[in-house]
This record gives structure tokens, sequence and C-alpha cells, in this order.
């Protein structure tokens, strides 16, 4: 099924076919959102062990070690960063104060990225929660 952009929902990536990788989504994405997703990219890669993988899943930038570590995406009027880990954005929570945050989701300005000290803690975070991972 494929989503719509309606309001706020859904993707801010123009292209009408689903990227096939990261470039490609990035770059069906309008600026300024695209410049900041690139540099939260940057700093989610440079915390990531050299195993780690990026792909597109659920339309969105993903990131897999051990498992979904984290995605990010470009809305209507804010970019998201999804560490996918409850207990990691509660752990952070004084450091998210100023930020958007529900159970899953960090939102923030589409011309302003995140910290990359922030995001490089976020990332070390669900590096550990998926190492304590029983396989399955």
């Amino acid at each position: 099924m494929k989503k719509t952009n309606t309001g706020d929902l859904g993707s801010a990536a123009k292209n009408n076919a689903a990227p096939r990788n990261v470039d490609e989504y990035l770059a069906g994405v309008p600026e300024p959102a695209r410049s900041t997703l690139s540099k939260v990219r940057a700093a989610i890669r440079s915390a990531l062990p050299k195993e780690a993988t990026e792909a597109i899943s659920y339309g969105m930038p993903t990131f897999k070690y051990k498992g979904s570590l984290m995605a990010f995406a470009a809305f209507k009027n804010h970019c998201s960063l999804f560490p996918m880990s409850g207990a990691v954005i509660g752990a952070f929570q004084d450091e998210l104060k100023d930020f958007h945050t529900s159970k899953g989701t960090l939102r923030f300005p589409m011309d302003k990225p995140l910290p990359a000290a922030l995001v490089k803690k976020l990332v070390k975070a669900r590096i550990a929660e998926n190492e304590l991972k029983k396989p399955r």
C-alpha cells in the first residue's frame, strides 16, 4: 500500500518511485531537510560498527546492526529520528527536553540537525540494546 503525503503525515521525499537506497531517498527530499538529514546520517554512521548496514525499510532510511537499529525521515513540517526504543528515549529524556518526543520518535526542525554528540549517544545506546538481544 502506498502512503500519501497528506497534512503532516508521510515522507517529504518527492519521488513517486520508492527509493532503492538512502542516497536516492535523500535526493528526493527538498532543502533544508536534505542537508539536515545528511548531517544526521553522517553522525549515525560515525558511531556505527563496520558490520552495520543501511537500507530502506518502511520507506525510510534505516540502519541495521544485529537487527533494526535506527531510522530517520523527513516530513512536511519536521524531521524525525526513530531510535526504535522507548527505553533509549526515556534514558536520554533530560538531553531530549528541547525536542518533541514520543515513545519511539524524536522530532526536530527541518533546518536544524540534532547535535552530532547526542545522535552518537543514541546510536551507542541502541547498539548496546541490540547486542544484549538473544538471537532468534
